[in-house]
């Protein structure tokens, strides 16, 4: 197994950038991509469904920064939630720059004992609500003829995993999403990508899934361990600056596996 990196410093790759970020809460990609987001210069305004988790999300930004972002609870499974996320940013900073699409739910369930209420809700949240915000960004940033989508999609999107057919189909709506939407935006200047992770070990992930599961999955990196949730921020920073200024509708696999 390699060791994990040394956490990397900031180098301003989004000053004076307003970044909007998803399921913000708790220990997983989306508070690493708001962390990293802020160590690189930019002001965040963070959402998540869970009130509480939010607030201490919001607390630990503003110990880095010494300013508490905005902090709005939204569920991406109903419009006006994105409507209100979205005015609150708006309406705080001026403007969004930036869009890192994060929330999603998975599952393990396999597909003959999949209920409808299961495969739906899984599809509302991960793909659904992946277009909702990105929809509502559009709206704003095509105007203003300038932006960035980062939307968070999986290898599952790609591979075939057990007990994973809700996941791995909204995943590949995601893939299929970023693509579509980047077309229609790159001629007011605005770009949509998204990351495709393999697997980035944290608190939530090790709840939901079995032990068997994830130590399978870490066995087939190359690597030999997970990524860390903030060494995927790091490419979904990357794809947020204009350091991927030439890249639009572009699916970027966060992932050692070997063949």
């Amino acid at each position: 197994m390699t060791a994990v990196p040394e956490y990397p410093p900031g180098r301003n790759l989004l000053d004076g950038r307003i970044v909007v970020v998803t399921a913000a809460a708790g220990a997983g990609i989306g508070f690493a991509a708001a962390r990293r987001c802020v160590e690189e210069g930019a002001t965040v305004v963070i959402s998540d469904v869970h009130e509480r988790r939010l607030g201490e999300a919001a607390d630990v930004l503003a110990d880095l920064t010494g300013q508490r972002p905005v902090a709005v609870r939204c569920d991406v499974t109903v419009e006006d939630d994105v409507q209100g996320l979205f005015a609150a940013a708006i309406d705080a900073h001026g403007h969004v720059d930036v869009l890192v699409n994060n929330a999603g739910l998975g599952g393990e369930t396999p597909l003959v004992d999949m209920t409808d209420e299961e495969w739906q809700r899984v599809l509302d949240v991960t793909l659904t609500g992946t277009m909702r915000c990105t929809r509502a960004a559009l709206r704003h940033m095509t105007p203003r003829g300038s932006g960035a989508i980062v939307n968070n999609a999986s290898v599952l999107g790609w591979r075939a995993q057990a007990g994973q057919a809700h996941y791995a189909a909204a995943k590949a709506g995601v893939m299929a999403l970023t693509r579509s939407a980047a077309i229609e935006a790159a001629d007011h200047g605005v770009r949509v990508n998204c990351v495709a992770p393999s697997i980035a070990m944290h608190p939530h992930l090790a709840r939901t899934s079995s032990e068997e599961l994830l130590a399978g999955l870490v066995a087939e990196e190359a690597f030999g361990r997970a990524a860390e949730p903030w060494e995927v921020a790091n490419v979904m920073v990357f794809l947020a600056s204009d350091l991927s200024s030439y890249m639009t509708g572009e699916v970027v696999s966060v992932s050692s596996r070997h063949p």
